[in-house]
């Protein structure tokens, strides 16, 4: 039996690597990876020696296909993004859900967890997180509005993501549907600017455009109760 391992790496900072990671990492017979140039900055400063080979998500079918038949004839696999867990707003539960219709038991598909944007924000958010809605990056253009009616209308937290260009943006729009919300937005999560900005959506707004470094941002808001 073939073994699929989807390997949680680091958000930001190297350390928060798990040791079972490393292990697997150095054990399998080829990595998967978003970017493969990023993969090698935290294999090199492990220590692994590894081949790789890029997986994203403009990746052709004949690459999934490549990939499949490297588990038929027994080759162990690890599949890594970026940063963070692999399948979490990235193109990895694709090629998870194509081994598993096309190998089934044949083939074990492992998670080995870790590092995710996601829950290193709801952990600090302050928020009652025992529920919440992810839903990633809103739409860039089509469906935009009805993507923020159903984050302003959750009665659980909502938690998306946002890149350095649009991130005023979307608080702008999010305060133009609901004034009252109450947001934490956390920047460069584990990197040496780590920053989270608390408070209603107009405050939030301001210290976010009075900080002039950029960087990945995580957006949780939540509703007011009366």
């Amino acid at each position: 039996m073939a073994f699929l391992y989807i390997i949680a790496t680091p958000i930001g900072n190297l350390e928060d690597v798990s040791k079972r990671a490393l292990r697997i990492l150095s054990e399998v017979d080829l990595i998967l990876c978003e970017d493969t140039r990023k993969t090698k900055i935290l294999l090199d400063s492990c220590g692994i020696k590894k081949q790789t080979i890029s997986y994203h998500q403009h990746s052709k079918l004949n690459k999934t296909d490549y990939i499949i038949d490297l588990l038929k004839v027994g080759r162990n696999l690890a599949l890594v993004s970026d940063a963070g867990t692999p399948g979490i707003s990235d193109p990895g539960n694709l090629l998870i859900d194509e081994v598993a219709k096309n190998l089934g038991d044949k083939v074990k598909i492992v998670p080995i967890p870790g590092a995710s944007a996601v829950i290193a924000a709801a952990s600090v958010s302050g928020f009652p997180t025992d529920r919440f809605l992810f839903l990633g990056f809103p739409p860039v253009k089509n469906k935009r509005k009805k993507f923020f009616e159903e984050a302003v209308s959750s009665k659980y937290p909502v938690i998306l993501y946002e890149s350095p260009y649009r991130i005023i943006k979307t608080l702008e729009e999010l305060k133009n549907m609901n004034k009252g919300l109450r947001v934490v937005v956390c920047r460069e999560l584990t990197k040496k600017f780590e920053t989270v900005y608390r408070g209603n959506v107009e405050k939030v707004i301001k210290d976010v455009q009075n900080d002039k470094i950029k960087g990945e941002f995580v957006i949780i808001i939540h509703r007011n109760e009366k």
